[in-house]
């Protein structure tokens, strides 16, 4: 009977839909196990074969908990809203919900050819007004929320009026803020509405705020910093300048130190935390003023090492600093402008990556506090003003880009620590004796000095006299900004707002979702407002509720809504919490189910998300979790990073001709050195064991039609390399086609034989074979080739167990280590065993198959219901491993001669050297060789050798 691939995973795909078999629900009987996949954007181009490596190393694990008795929840959906499907509909007029639909339909068909363990009657997309209802909830959430820093969570905002009534200003010095402000109890009350809640707008968690963006005319929104490659958009390649906008922002820097402690909590990669530990960006220091020489100013510098005050040669300040405009003097102000309009087109991203030195004198000087010495203030690319206060006072002898700075522009640099060599490079100060703080003769304030202190002693010295002295105070930063939460794109989740009087006001709660209204085209309007603006219907009526035609605003009882809509993160930022209850109208979670779920026990994605949905959906849990919405802080406890499959792209090489008009001609591999060629990348599904199938590549495109081709051996050999996976090198393979010619099961398997799974590693058809092999063979342990089902009840042998328990040790093992490329190894060297042993024992060969499961489901399935199990085999019981049938009762060791191998021996396993020794010299097979010849000595190596010395 031959193993029909096809006829199987059809089979059991239809049966496992009919059965509902991946359907789960809460089982307070049984122990809870969640595993989700990074939400996948459903794009055109379909599913390649590196898109299902992460889907099968989770669906894996999925399945081997659940035989193990977890309740395991693993869900699929889809990131629906993206800029692919918005500019297909600017360009062809086609709404992008079709698009959207087309390719989630595409996706799906993919998906369900693999045979995934998805529980699809969970399925959600966040384009669905259903769906985004719970985005704008926690929205509108987030708006009537402030940040308590004495409390470390978020709390009410009516709280805040209650204590702005009482102690005015005062009340807020333990609130998250965007900017300091003063009033008294009498004045906030004294204020009118407006007033209040451009007030209350300093403090609330989704706010508006005037932020530096990266902003895309050509695209018509702002775009991320991963969304800008080289100043321009990677969509597109349109240009990308920085712009000052007002925008909905999200207050996530209030949860810095949270989001850090958080780390400690889950189990995820030490590169993955480090990565997010400096994106926070933690650093104690110290705040001090700055006077401006010849002005009444002064500014404020933050600094993680305010002992090197005496080093300090020059100033620098962020381009987008508000001090830049007030600092530059007339003489300077063509420069500065020059210099600003080349820092528009870099994004932060690229000027923390590229160290390139560049900056402008702003004319201005700032007085040293210590020692009344003025200090030029320049302006530079490479402060953020984002960090700190965006102005930073600079000591070259000590910090790398400070001194190729000063460098660069001929600015003194003055060494802080006795034996410091800043002759070539900036000095690591973290350990040694002070100097130079301040250098001979020169007067500071109070006499106060550094010199002879350890450099521990001295930041301790330096903090406490800052605070005496009032010249600052000490201070914790972080580098982690408040999140850009508004685009200007039609795609996207709406924002629940209306204006009045030029303020934000939220929708009713009740009244969500408020729905994606229609527009006649995808475009910003003529008068630069978001394709929104196109929108008939988009104005609320506060007396009906509801979204009724702009054309009736009056600004008493009807507003205008928000523009807008919410970033591409929004939608992805709680979707684990929804996947546990998705059919709830009434909240996004209910609590029982949230505290059965509770988190993602098992997280996998890729590492490009570290510092984008890895930070926004832990801060959005975490407010949920102040909220009481989420029982659990942090939504993710384990992750695992899947590596890329790498594309294997081959090569045809044209021989180069001036002659356009003949046909072009082709040379094989192994003689291209004889010609002058272009290598020109071919479609890698025409190619097989790197062999071109000429006739399909004179199909492949018309200017090959008649091409013309030089073989070697009567083949045309391709060359071939790494690259990555891309239709623009035509190294794409689309993994229906594997399904279609070797089966899911075989695609499963090898995606997971390629390498370990977070690993990088190249994709080749030409490896796909060894897998496909094994899944015969291992069917052939059950089916003779004359038809005959080989299971029956004869007793296994200790060789056919030990082989067996060897896997089941292996095996579990590994999958608790994701190392499941040593797993199929493992398999195939097991079934070989077997196969030689002519096993079938039934129950031996049903562990096999329980054992397969998580990896080729199809075929364990279908062996499960041939050896006469009722049920699916998803529901059976791990195989117990079983130390005993470990144990060797005997040990083969090779026999030497003078070091040289002559035959193998076995003897018992507790056998001692005297007695191995005795066995081997009496061994009619030893005779030939100690024939007239005199044993000196005899070396038994335990378990390995015996070596007979003789002359």
């Amino acid at each position: 009977m031959e193993y029909n691939f096809n006829e199987i995973e059809q089979k059991w795909q239809r049966q496992w839909v009919e059965d509902k078999t991946y359907k789960v629900a809460e089982d307070k009987e049984k122990k809870k196990f969640y595993v989700l996949n990074m939400f996948p954007y459903p794009s055109g181009a379909g599913l390649h074969v590196g898109h299902p490596l992460g889907y099968i190393a989770s669906d894996i694990y999925a399945r081997y908990k659940r035989l193990n008795g977890f309740n395991v929840l693993n869900p699929m959906g889809y990131d629906a809203y993206g800029l692919p499907a918005e500019q297909y509909a600017i360009q062809t007029g086609q709404h992008p919900a079709i698009t959207t639909e087309v390719n989630i339909k595409r996706y799906r068909e993919q998906l369900d050819k693999i045979g995934f363990s998805f529980d699809w009657d969970r399925e959600m997309r966040t384009c669905d007004p259903k769906y985004y209802k719970w985005t704008q909830w926690a929205f509108q959430k987030m708006f009537n929320s402030f940040y308590c820093l004495k409390c470390q969570k978020a709390m009410p905002i009516e709280e805040l009026v209650k204590m702005f009534e009482e102690k005015g200003s005062a009340a807020a010095e333990n609130v998250a803020k965007s900017e300091e402000q003063s009033f008294t109890a009498e004045e906030w009350k004294a204020m009118d509405e407006k007033e209040q809640q451009q007030v209350l707008m300093n403090y609330r968690i989704a706010y508006i705020g005037e932020t530096m963006v990266n902003w895309c005319a050509g695209l018509g929104t702002v775009l991320a910093n991963d969304e800008v490659v080289d100043g321009v958009s990677e969509r597109g390649g349109y240009p990308v300048v920085q712009k000052k906008m007002r925008q909905w922002c999200l207050r996530v820097s209030a949860y810095s130190q949270r989001l850090l402690d958080g780390l400690n909590t889950v189990d995820w990669s030490d590169s993955i935390k480090e990565t997010q530990k400096n994106w926070i960006g933690r650093s104690e220091g110290t705040e001090m003023q700055f006077k401006v020489a010849g002005q009444d100013w002064d500014f404020t510098i933050f600094t993680t090492r305010a002992d090197t005050i005496f080093g300090v040669t020059f100033m620098v300040l962020a381009p987008e600093s508000e001090l830049v405009e007030k600092f530059t003097t007339a003489e300077q102000k063509a420069e500065v402008e020059e210099y600003l309009a080349y820092v528009k087109k870099r994004t932060e991203l690229d000027r923390m990556a590229n160290h390139k030195v560049t900056g402008v004198f702003s004319g201005s000087y700032a007085v040293n506090p210590f020692t009344g010495e003025n200090i030029p203030i320049w302006i530079s690319e490479y402060v953020l003003a984002g960090y700190g206060t965006g102005a930073i006072m600079a000591v070259p002898a000590h910090d790398s880009r400070d001194y190729a700075f000063a460098k660069h522009f001929n600015l003194p640099i003055i060494p802080l620590i006795e034996g410091a060599d800043v002759s070539e490079e900036s000095f690591d100060a973290k350990e040694g004796t002070v100097c130079n703080s301040p250098v001979a003769g020169k007067q500071t304030t109070d006499g106060f000095s550094l010199n002879g202190l350890s450099v521990k002693e001295a930041i301790a010295t330096t903090k406490k006299f800052v605070t005496e002295k009032g010249i600052g105070r000490v201070k914790v930063n972080y580098r982690l900004r408040d999140a850009i939460f508004s685009r200007q794109r039609y795609w996207g989740e709406p924002f629940p707002v209306y204006y009045k009087d030029g303020m934000p006001y939220m929708v009713p709660e009740e009244c969500l979702p408020i729905e994606l209204p229609e527009v006649d085209q995808y475009k910003p309007t003529e008068t630069g407002e978001p394709p929104l603006g196109h929108a008939q219907k988009w104005a609320w009526d506060t007396e009906k509720n509801e979204v009724v035609d702009k054309s009736l605003v009056n600004d008493s009882t009807i507003f205008p809504l928000e523009l807008n809509t919410m970033p591409g993160f929004a939608g992805s930022s709680a979707y684990y919490l929804r996947y546990m209850d998705p059919h709830n109208e009434n909240a996004l979670v209910a609590k029982d189910v949230d505290e059965y779920w509770q988190n993602v026990d098992l997280y996998v994605g890729g590492t490009e998300h570290a510092t984008g949905h890895l930070i926004y959906s832990r801060f959005w849990n975490k407010f949920l979790f102040d909220c009481g919405v989420s029982c659990k802080e942090e939504p993710f406890q384990k992750l695992v990073n899947q590596g890329m499959i790498q594309g294997r792209s081959n090569f045809v090489y044209r021989i180069n001709s001036d002659d356009h008009s003949k046909a072009p001609v082709f040379v094989s591999l192994g003689l291209k050195d004889q010609y002058e060629v272009t290598p020109i990348h071919v479609d890698v599904n025409i190619v097989h064991g790197d062999v071109l199938d000429i006739e399909a590549f004179k199909n492949w495109r018309p200017e090959y039609k008649n091409a013309e081709f030089i073989l070697e051996d009567g083949k045309y050999t391709c060359g071939w390399a790494i690259e990555k996976m891309s239709k623009s090198m035509f190294n794409v393979v689309n993994p229906d086609m594997i399904v279609e010619k070797y089966g899911a099961d075989t695609l499963r398997l090898y995606e997971m034989f390629l390498g370990p799974v977070e690993a990088s590693k190249p994709w080749d058809t030409n490896g796909i074979d060894g897998c496909h092999r094994f899944l015969k063979k291992l069917w052939g342990l059950f089916h003779s080739r004359d038809g005959q089902f080989l299971p029956n009840d004869e007793e296994a042998t200790p060789e056919q167990l030990k082989s067996v328990h060897k896997l089941i040790k292996k095996v579990t093992f590994d999958i608790e280590h994701f190392s499941y490329n040593t797993s199929i190894s493992a398999f195939m060297i097991c079934v070989g065993e077997l196969q030689q042993l002519k096993c079938h024992n039934k129950q031996l060969l049903q562990d096999v198959v329980v054992l397969i499961a998580p990896f080729a489901p199809h075929i364990a399935e279908e062996l499960w219901h041939q050896l006469g199990n009722e049920g699916t085999v998803c529901d059976a019981t791990w195989p117990e491993f079983n130390e005993k049938y470990l144990i060797e009762s005997e040990i083969q060791l090779t026999v030497s001669f003078n070091g040289k191998a002559r035959y193998q021996k076995k003897f018992p396993a507790d056998a001692q050297n005297d007695a191995i020794q005795k066995e081997v010299l009496e061994d009619e097979r030893s005779q030939k060789y100690l024939e007239g010849k005199q044993v000196i000595k005899v070396i038994v190596v335990p378990k390995k050798i015996v070596n007979i010395v003789i002359k």
